[in-house]
């Protein structure tokens, strides 16, 4: 049922709807200068959040007559990656044909109310099947929506706006917190901060293969498909999916609680993990899997050493750059590691985790604000809850 006072309108009423344009071939130099219209790419719009000020690139004159305009104040949507995010374009600028224009906004709206009214959409149902670069911008300019009056708009604009700018305050703070964690690692995984307690203790320089061991432990029947894993760069050792599960699960490696796994041919872009369950469980027989001498090398310590730059750039370089490439445990057991005794590895661990939980609960204080505003929105730009004018 349509609020009293509201108009029913498409976007198409609301503002000129068309596609950006690429001048051929993109990778031709002389469609690009050194100063000129800036020229906006997909890369840009998702760095730049929800206002863009600035590009990378400029287009020549004969580069910007060959793509689409934009001006200052102008909606732009990508249709390719971040499929439906609005962008306000706050310069004039030319872009790129994975956008959708919303340009010369008629009076009748509010600029904000509209961006919040097209981040709430699924703009994604209007491309065709099996790609994302092929919205219909007709069936997008005649997207039926609900218009309050002009104040209203601006009440509702303004409450969306207020909870953004909380939304973006807790961001930085999480960005804060994890280059001060950064900043901490950095001090205490080589020793240039120290315990009083352990000042005077020496590190000893080892390889990792001379502290930790590689299993080859087989399920063999121990456990269910309930307990087949995989290991992500993102979420770490998580449930395996049904649809990449194998028929037989005795090849399977068994992991124990403090234990590490990883594909071997993905452990250079990051998909290793500790496993910090209670229960066994198992993982691909392709996968790697090995465990810590305890006596030597506390767990918890290399959980947070794998996340150091000293670790990164060893195993990228293992790799030689390419996902595809294996790295096996012989591999990583040569990388060299200054290591102090067990009790000051747990004592750094011990605050690198306290920093991780402090960011982790940050990151669901984040998306609880981000649910509640998407709740906001559906109640809001539906009129089910008016704002008093």
């Amino acid at each position: 049922m349509r609020p009293q006072g509201w108009e029913e309108v498409t976007l198409g009423q609301l503002a000129e709807v068309r596609r950006g344009a690429s001048p051929r071939p993109i990778n031709d130099p002389k469609w690009f200068a050194v100063s000129g219209p800036g020229w906006v790419r997909i890369s840009d719009a998702t760095a730049a959040g929800k206002y863009l000020r600035t590009t990378e690139q400029y287009l020549s004159e004969e580069g910007a007559q060959a793509s689409v305009r934009v001006c200052g104040g102008d909606l732009i949507m990508s249709i390719c990656a971040s499929i439906g995010k609005p962008t306000v374009v706050d310069m004039d600028a030319c872009i790129h044909d994975g956008f959708v224009v919303f340009a010369n906004l008629s009076e009748r709206v509010n600029r904000e109310f509209l961006y919040q009214l097209i981040l709430s959409r699924d703009f994604g149902r209007h491309g065709q099947k099996g790609t994302q670069a092929n919205i219909n911008t007709t069936l997008v300019g005649q997207e039926s929506i609900l218009l309050p009056p002009m104040a209203e708009q601006q009440l509702i604009a303004e409450i969306l706006v207020n909870w953004d700018a909380c939304i973006d305050d807790l961001r930085l703070l999480i960005r804060a917190k994890s280059a001060r964690k950064r900043g901490l690692m950095q001090q205490l995984l080589t020793g240039r901060t120290r315990f009083k307690a352990f000042a005077r203790e020496r590190w000893r320089e080892v390889r990792l293969r001379d502290v930790a061991t590689e299993s080859n432990l087989r399920n063999n029947g121990r456990l269910d498909r309930t307990c087949l894993m995989a290991v992500t760069k993102a979420e770490g050792i998580i449930p395996m999916r049904e649809r990449v599960q194998g028929k037989s699960l005795d090849r399977c490696k068994v992991v124990k609680t403090g234990w590490f796994a990883y594909n071997p041919m993905r452990l250079n872009i990051g998909s290793i993990a500790q496993w910090r369950g209670k229960h066994d469980v198992m993982v691909s027989g392709d996968y790697v899997v090995f465990r810590c001498n305890e006596d030597r090398l506390d767990p918890c310590w290399l959980e947070q050493f794998r996340r150091a730059h000293h670790w990164e750039s060893f195993v990228r370089s293992s790799g030689n750059g390419s996902v595809r490439v294996r790295i096996w445990f012989s591999d990583v057991g040569r990388l060299k590691v200054n290591l102090p005794s067990v009790t000051e590895q747990q004592h750094i661990a011990a605050v690198l985790e306290v920093c991780d939980r402090e960011i982790g609960l940050l990151q669901k204080q984040l998306e609880a604000l981000k649910e509640q505003k998407r709740g906001l929105m559906q109640k809001l730009l539906t009129g089910e809850v008016r704002v008093k004018v």
